[in-house]
């Protein structure tokens, strides 16, 4: 089974309508302005360390590409996967240590999938889920799941009629099974809603037909209310044709357009949406606006705001990673372009604001293009990798600090009472005493890393704090007691 060689430069690579045509004397320009008074590339309070420069070993992950989704494991390490590399280059599953360590769990080979972009996502029964561009039993990409010693299972092959090619990984529901999108098949190429559980009964939930949307890339989040928020590169007719637009979609398969982008206020949004603190979705788009992408807003019922224009000269360009709400509740994210050497930045922008900040230049040595969102660690440290750059421009892995503190994660934001909540963290050993907002609850330590607690009798929405030996470690989350 044959599949596609991946050497070529990041925009290819997505293969996208994005501004192709921008004139190299432009990016020249801004470079050459930019040497000229711009010395120094971190804000005052951000380091970033390089902790990796993929292509060190033979068989070394490689381009890990857009979305890139890396996620904490219960063991305290990362996981995510790269587009390229592995022993037969079609791309890997790796593990990453907090400080730096990368080991290939996975290599593709074309049978069980090629060109995994998605990243991954943590179950609550402590395997990754993750999906293959191309690839397997019919040459349309698979869903899979692995474990964190590496055993893969294949849990679904596209075959056309019920999807084609899914980039982002497949999220959790409320219900366990795993909710994903397709970028072309279906009834009318133009995509697809999928639901999978995690024994790999499978069901196509919606045919994306143009007018709802086409060609959702980004993965969907789950929100508060137990629906899917997601976004299309495309949608046909109406005011604002291929132009991208927000959507939500129940678990059912029932689907609500929410906007579409005019240009004007954002176009092309190639990153999924978070749902923030305040309850809100936060996203980026990598056109519109000054030509550079947008940050915005948009409510659940889908009250749309245009928060931040980019400019490629003052705070990077094309942002197609996602945005993460650190545990200060600002927002980070990274740009592809723009910065001091023009390839990519890390910004931050308050909650709701429109004053962006870019606290970090990449500089080819630490990274190129930027394309998979960064993630918090719960030792407090952001991580991250670049699609190119570093000492053999395969990409590199780096951890991005901005003085934040330890917490804990939960696995799982919702449940009702006598439910069983995973919590991830460090320093479990020895933990006396876990609650929620306040109710003390019973608890069982696995791991350093890895605890459970039972949603206690009367207890109400808000935060979860466990009280280890070190310190008392607050969730950066709200939990939301069912009913």
């Amino acid at each position: 089974m044959k599949y596609r060689n991946v050497k070529i430069d990041y925009e290819n690579n997505l293969g996208r309508t994005m501004k192709k045509n921008r004139s190299e004397s432009k990016r020249a320009g801004i470079i050459l302005a930019l040497a000229c008074f711009l010395m120094l590339v971190s804000s005052a309070g951000a380091q970033v360390t390089l902790l990796y420069n993929f292509g060190t070993h033979a068989g070394d992950p490689a381009h890990p590409n857009y979305p890139g989704s890396v996620v904490q494991g219960r063991d305290g390490n990362l996981y995510s996967t790269s587009n390229d590399g592995g022993t037969d280059n079609a791309g890997t599953v790796f593990k990453i240590t907090p400080a730096g360590q990368v080991s290939v769990l996975y290599s593709f080979d074309g049978v069980t999938g090629a060109l995994p972009s998605s990243g991954l996502t943590l179950g609550t029964d402590g395997n990754f889920y993750g999906t293959t561009f191309e690839n397997g039993p019919s040459n349309y990409g698979t869903v899979f799941k692995i474990t964190a010693e590496g055993k893969l299972t294949l849990l679904h092959g596209f075959d056309g009629s019920d999807g084609s090619g899914p980039w982002g990984t497949p999220v959790e529901g409320t219900d366990g099974a795993f909710y994903g999108t397709t970028e072309h098949g279906g009834s009318a190429d133009c995509g697809t809603v999928y639901r999978v559980t995690a024994g790999g009964s499978f069901k196509t939930l919606y045919n994306f037909d143009g007018t709802h949307g086409c060609q959702p890339l980004a993965p969907l989040v789950l929100g508060n209310d137990g629906n899917f928020y997601g976004t299309t590169l495309v949608l046909t007719g109406g005011n604002n044709p291929n132009l991208g637009a927000i959507f939500k979609v129940t678990p059912a398969g029932a689907i609500t357009l929410l906007h579409s982008f005019d240009g004007t206020h954002g176009a092309g949004p190639y990153a999924p949406l978070i749902q923030a603190s305040d309850g809100n979705f936060y996203g980026t788009t990598v056109n519109g606006g000054n030509n550079e992408g947008v940050v915005f807003r948009i409510s659940p019922a889908g009250v749309f705001t245009d928060l931040h224009d980019f400019d490629l000269s003052q705070d990077g360009g094309e942002p197609f990673s996602a945005l993460v709400q650190g545990t200060n509740g600002v927002l980070y994210g990274t740009t592809a372009y723009g910065g001091a050497f023009n390839v990519g930045t890390i910004y931050s922008i308050p909650l709701g604001s429109g004053s962006l900040n870019a606290v970090y230049s990449f500089d080819v040595t630490s990274g190129t293009a930027p394309g998979a969102g960064l993630t918090q660690h719960t030792n407090g440290s952001f991580y991250g990798d670049s699609a190119w750059g570093g000492s053999d421009d395969l990409g590199t892995l780096y951890s991005f600090s901005h003085g934040l503190s330890p917490f804990v994660r939960l696995v799982t934001t919702s449940a009702k009472v006598g439910k069983t909540v995973q919590i991830l963290g460090q320093g479990f050993t020895g933990t006396t005493a876990v609650s929620f907002h306040g109710k003390a609850s019973t608890f069982h330590v696995v791991s350093n890393t890895y605890l459970t607690a039972l949603v206690p009798n009367g207890a109400t929405s808000g935060f979860v704090t466990v009280a280890t030996p070190g310190r008392i470690l607050k969730s950066n989350q709200v939990f939301r007691v069912i009913p």
